[in-house]
């Protein structure tokens, strides 16, 4: 059963490449976030010996993210939110959401503890491949987005002797699902975090429900105008999400079950979690999310946007976000690529954006601005991956890759964007001096130090 069953069909193409209806400034695939797989060779683009091949009928491509550093196997576990508080916005009844917990879990559970992790639950996976097939150009059975690998396994136990953990939310960018930064979140859990992917449910392309309903996105967000209006409004209920979210937390920590069906959760979650210790981070409208949650919610005790812009609107300074004007007093990193503007290009920092400087100049804590030359604004995501990994097999439409994701190394800028989350979160929430942060490193060449 599905509560929209014809979104894409309704939906125009330009809300189809979300990320250009919500920021101005790049496509994603079927406004949905994509499974990811690892670059083959692992020292850069390149493909399979013999060339690329057509998939056939019935031989649907899988591919794999990159396996997490850390020295911890992960486990995930779903939970269905329900806010009885608050009545949905753009569907019927109260607000609901599907979340992932991502934790550090016992060693072996690669074996018989729990079931692969997929990147995609299968009714959200038929959904999104359909919209993916047109912007790609195949089949919409070419690729198999329920069964890409993730390195986890849902339901396993969660390793013991560890106490309470740091937690950290993720959200992604606008019309995508929960599942884009998998490839960071793994990373992140196989450190030793907690953490936990939000959907923006009806502004997500699909989101599976355990009862099997797939709520696919609404159209009336994409009716709102101008675009300024739209982010504003899907901003503001991301922001109440993350809030109940973070209550909800509170009540697995404090020994409760606020899954709305009381599922069964594995032995030990709530004591991993350590609410004193919570982190966020997220890419385009998640990076707007970040920063408005932590300018309300003081329980987020530091955040890192992704190339999100910090104002309704990426470049006009009369519309900046209320977290610009008043600056945050807890630590903060920006990471960019580039800000589109009527004029041209310019690059993403807060030296060029009047939303990124005005928080720059209001905050008083912590602050890194890091950037990017050779990436786009979704080379932040799975699809940095992703793309160079289809393109092996499929023959992807011209210019495509490049706009997304742009001539910056993949697997290289897939570990730096990795290690530098990470560093951030173990100084800001652990309390470990990490000197990647410090300046730049020829181990991370495609980073650059700003201001």
């Amino acid at each position: 059963m599905r509560l929209m069953t014809s979104a894409v069909s309704r939906l125009s193409r330009r809300q189809l490449l979300g990320g250009l209806a919500a920021t101005g400034a790049a496509v994603t695939l079927a406004s949905a976030s994509l499974a990811s797989g690892a670059v083959s060779s692992g020292k850069g683009d390149t493909g399979h010996k013999g060339g690329k091949e057509r998939a056939r009928e019935g031989d649907a491509i899988r591919v794999g993210l990159p396996a997490p550093t850390g020295p911890y196997p992960v486990g995930m576990v779903e939970l269905h939110l329900v806010d009885q508080g608050r009545k949905e916005r753009w569907g019927p009844g109260d607000r609901e959401l599907m979340v992932s917990v991502w934790y550090p879990a016992r060693r072996g559970t690669d074996g018989a503890d729990g079931v692969s992790a997929p990147y995609m639950r299968p009714g959200a996976a038929e959904a999104f491949g359909a919209g993916a097939a047109q912007i790609l150009k195949v089949g919409a059975g070419a690729i198999d987005w329920a069964g890409f690998t993730t390195h986890a396994r849902e339901g396993a136990g969660v390793a013991r002797g560890l106490g309470r953990r740091p937690v950290v939310l993720y959200s992604p960018g606008m019309y995508n699902e929960r599942t884009l930064d998998t490839s960071a979140v793994v990373e992140l859990a196989g450190q030793g975090y907690v953490v936990v992917t939000v959907d923006p449910t009806y502004e997500a392309h699909a989101v599976e429900f355990p009862d099997g309903r797939v709520a696919e996105a609404s159209p009336e967000i994409g009716k709102i105008e101008p675009i300024a209006d739209r982010n504003k409004a899907a901003l503001e209920v991301r922001v109440a999400d993350v809030r109940f979210v973070l209550d909800r937390l509170e009540v697995l920590a404090r020994g409760g079950n606020p899954d709305a069906g009381g599922r069964q959760l594995p032995s030990g979650l709530g004591a991993a979690l350590d609410m004193a210790r919570v982190g966020m981070f997220g890419h385009s409208l998640g990076g707007m999310t970040t920063a408005e949650a932590m300018r309300l919610d003081r329980r987020i005790r530091a955040g890192i946007n992704l190339d999100g812009p910090l104002g309704y609107d990426w470049t006009d300074p009369d519309l900046l976000l209320p977290v610009a004007h008043s600056g945050l007093d807890r630590p903060f990193l920006l990471m960019g690529a580039w800000l589109v503007t009527t004029s041209g290009r310019l690059p993403h920092t807060h030296e060029h954006s009047p939303s990124w400087r005005a928080l720059w100049q209001n905050s008083t804590g912590w602050k890194r601005d890091l950037w990017t030359q050779a990436a786009e604004h979704n080379s932040f995501t799975d699809y940095e991956i992703v793309l160079p990994a289809l393109a092996e097999r499929l023959t992807l439409p011209d210019g495509l890759r490049k706009q997304m994701i742009g001539t910056v190394n993949p697997a290289r800028f897939t570990a730096s964007r990795r290690a530098y989350l990470t560093a951030f979160f173990d100084r800001h929430l652990r309390g470990l001096h990490r000197p990647v942060l410090d300046g730049p490193t020829p181990s991370h060449p495609d980073v650059r130090f700003i201001g």
